[in-house]
């Protein structure tokens, strides 16, 4: 049995939009494979941005982030769904991400050159949306804004493996979207 902490990423709190359905089927499937869940949905969450090195180093999270360090730490296996915007991600799910990856949290810098990953031990899956071709952003973008999460962030606080589910053509609706749905049920069923 595993706990999984999904941080539903995409910052616009109606509930039609498809990465939250995808976040409720990843739910529904690990629920539905005897998995322990715990959400976290950006969307609703009130946090500050952080405006220097200092504050991201010095200042105590709030609340809202601080129960999200306690979801993310209780956790096994993180779950980051979000729609592809400008390129890259959402910019709230940017500032959520610098909130809760904070020293002492994720990684420590008792030894500047050297820093110690926090976080080692859990695994990860990147699950992210779009209106163009999945392929097209793989090959031709080569998914950049998937491996800088994956190794400017997840790795580099000792998370790994990650894995990813690229999702492009989110505006086809109807057969498409049932068809990841289930695919999305059945990572969350697994664990994976």
């Amino acid at each position: 049995m595993a706990r999984i902490a999904i941080i539903d990423g995409h910052p616009d709190t109606d509930r039609a939009r498809f990465v939250h359905a995808l976040a409720d089927a990843y739910a529904a499937g690990a629920e539905a494979g005897i998995h322990e869940v715990r959400r976290i949905d950006i969307a609703s969450l009130d946090f500050p941005i952080l405006r220097s090195a200092k504050e991201w180093r010095e200042a105590n999270p709030v609340d809202t982030i601080h129960t999200a360090q306690i979801d993310i730490r209780w956790a096994d296996h993180l779950v980051i769904l979000y729609p592809l915007w400008l390129g890259d991600v959402p910019a709230l799910l940017k500032a959520f991400l610098e909130q809760v990856m904070r020293p002492g949290f994720a990684i420590d810098e008792t030894e500047p050159d050297q820093p110690a990953r926090l976080l080692g031990g859990w695994s990860a899956r990147i699950i992210v949306t779009m209106g163009m071709p999945a392929p097209f952003y793989r090959f031709f973008y080569r998914a950049h804004s998937l491996k800088s999460l994956d190794r400017n962030l997840l790795r580099l606080v000792g998370i790994a493996p990650v894995r990813y589910s690229i999702i492009g053509g989110v505006e086809k609706g109807g057969g498409h979207r049932k068809h990841w749905l289930h695919c999305v049920r059945q990572l969350g069923r697994d664990a994976r």
